[in-house]
């Protein structure tokens, strides 16, 4: 099975899919897109990619999108070490963590999002305020469920699918400043998760540039 994932350095989505294909132990071959330079809208990338965003996951030259199906799929496809509990509900639990970031907090703060709003003259105080107020509801909502649910990782004793999610979007918090310190349970699962090699190897610092 051939694996190409075409990935941006600092973007949260394929930041996700770099750690959970890390975790798998998979080979794979990443392909930059070079977002500022808007990659992504050329006519190859919207071939793979019809909503042009990333990532995208060349399955032996068969594209996948979107990094919460993608990373469902490595599941299926490699079940262990698995990024998803065993039991129905404990699964349910996890998606719902993990969606509080990929559908609530991510959504609101990405790179055509805050593009639009500097294009309706929104300056950077109040961009920053924009993503402070999405970043910080979103993690008011988790604070508590990593506080009953993380034996050290997000979800239970060993990396997963909410880890997958949480670091990029801690990184992404990070690079806005923001404080952190109401949300401690977070703050400690997210830097356990980050020193662990597989985690630590899909940093942005490891990125190819663009």
């Amino acid at each position: 099975m051939k694996l190409v994932l075409h990935s941006a350095k600092r973007a949260s989505a394929p930041y996700r899919v770099r750690i959970g294909l890390n975790l798998k132990g998979l080979a794979y071959e990443l392909r930059p897109v070079d977002l500022v330079a808007n990659g992504h809208h050329e006519d190859a990338y919207r071939a793979l990619n019809a909503q042009e965003l990333v990532p995208t996951l060349e399955v032996d030259g068969r594209p996948l999108t979107q990094s919460l199906a993608i990373l469902e799929w490595l599941d299926e496809v490699s079940p262990e070490p698995a990024l998803l509990p065993h039991t129905a509900y404990e699964r349910a639990i996890v998606r719902g963590m993990a969606e509080i970031i990929a559908c609530d907090i991510h959504p609101l703060n990405n790179l055509r999002v805050l593009r639009q709003l500097t294009a309706l003259e929104i300056g950077e105080t109040d961009r920053n305020a924009w993503i402070a107020r999405w970043i910080s509801d979103g993690f008011r909502a988790l604070e508590p469920m990593v506080a009953a649910h993380s034996g050290g990782f997000a979800y239970g004793d060993a990396p997963g699918l909410v880890d997958c999610l949480l670091v990029p979007q801690v990184f992404n918090a990070g690079r806005f400043n923001l404080d952190l310190s109401p949300f401690p349970s977070i703050v400690a699962a997210a830097a356990r998760a980050a020193r662990h090699p597989a985690i630590e190897a899909a940093h942005p610092d490891h990125h190819p540039e663009r």
